[in-house]
């Protein structure tokens, strides 16, 4: 049988024999900190799906939203199964001039070097996903260069029926992404904003500096009816001009790339329980601990406790129940560890090796190390 070599001139070279999306979750399948969270609308905040961010400006907004991921309603055509569900729970139909609402993505400067932005050889960008909403809409969606202050914005329509959104951005010449694991870049869908930025010509046909007044015009108000619903799944961001095929990773794929950011441990359904971190106990109420990460994290981590973390074990009174942990300070991460100093209720024998356990059967504690 005779071999056939393949033309590579006729070929996308960056990411087209890895992995080709820039984006981590975007079909939504993966949501360590909640499945669903109401009231969203005056804060900045990772909610539900990894990797994904609600941008909320000027804490007097009335509106509200609920946030859903993992939601089991996708089109066929995308070759997933779960999507992201925006629902506008308090209405606000007349939005002040600082006011929006963005969900968005925010990307690593060394995950884009293949970009070669700030280069002659400098790449287009093309972003595309499955969406639809209750009614018929126009939202912006926006790449924006946070090291160089740059950034360009394309409309898109949204009807009641699922439809693919395929958007090309123009190569940038100006201005290099940062080759570190610091913010490089947003993907950003503006679903509402005040007149701060709809008031100017939208910047659609090249990559500019940030003018605010030009980067939403011409946006719909999501917050205009509590009867506004809008979903959106198979959200791809790669090189080239031409939109592929959702990229599907496997489950234990997806969730490691999630866990670079954010690792969430417990709870496990028991009163009282180990979650896994050993510690050295140094005086009666100082342990020094140590905890070996499922996945390398980004940066050192803060610590989140949810409920109350107990020392469990190394009693001087030889008993095993816990005591609480006070204060936690994180003090460095390696490849594959994180360790912390941490300060408890007296109780552990200077020389013990107690483990960090959870007072509930709800507590749980996780590294976050997001990006903004």
């Amino acid at each position: 049988m005779a071999l056939t070599k393949v033309d590579t001139s006729m070929v996308e070279s960056s990411g087209a024999f890895g992995r080709r999306n820039i984006l981590i979750n975007g079909d939504y399948s993966i949501y360590q900190r909640a499945q669903q969270v109401t009231g969203l609308g005056t804060a900045t905040e990772y909610y539900t799906a990894d990797r994904w961010q609600i941008l909320a400006g000027a804490s007097t907004v009335s509106g509200r939203v609920t946030m859903t991921a993992g939601t089991e309603d996708a089109p066929p055509e995308s070759n997933v199964t779960t999507s992201l569900k925006l629902d506008c729970t308090t209405a606000d139909t007349s939005l002040a001039a600082g006011e929006y609402l963005i969900f968005g993505q925010l990307i690593e400067g060394q995950n884009l070097q293949h970009v070669k932005k700030g280069t002659s050889g400098a790449k287009q960008l093309t972003v595309s996903f499955w969406i639809k909403g209750n009614a018929s809409a126009t939202y912006i969606a926006e790449l924006y260069d946070a090291d160089n202050t740059r950034q360009i914005s394309k409309t898109f329509a949204v009807t009641s029926s699922w439809s693919k959104v395929e958007i090309t951005y123009p190569a940038d010449t100006t201005g290099a992404f940062g080759n570190d694991a610091n913010l490089s870049l947003y993907l950003l869908i503006w679903i509402a904003a005040g007149s701060n930025y709809t008031s100017g010509t939208l910047n659609s046909s090249a990559w500019a500096a940030q003018t605010n007044a030009n980067r939403a015009v011409g946006v719909s108000n999501f917050y205009s009816s509590t009867n506004n619903e809008l979903y959106i799944t198979a959200v791809q961001l790669e090189v080239g001009d031409t939109a592929t095929e959702f990229e599907i990773l496997s489950y234990p794929e997806r969730l490691t790339l999630c866990q670079r950011y954010y690792q969430k441990f417990g709870p496990y359904g028991t009163n009282t329980f180990p979650l896994g971190p050993v510690s050295y106990c140094y005086t009666a109420t100082n342990h020094a601990v140590g905890h070996t990460l499922t996945t390398p994290l980004r940066a050192v981590p803060a610590v989140e406790v949810t409920g109350t973390l107990q020392m469990m074990g190394g009693r001087n009174d030889g008993n095993n129940y816990g005591y609480d942990i006070t204060t936690i300070s994180t003090v460095a991460i390696g490849n594959n560890s994180v360790m912390w100093n941490v300060v408890a209720n007296t109780g552990a024998a200077p020389g013990s090796s107690p483990v960090v356990g959870g007072g509930s059967s709800t507590t749980f504690f996780a590294y976050d190390s997001e990006l903004g």
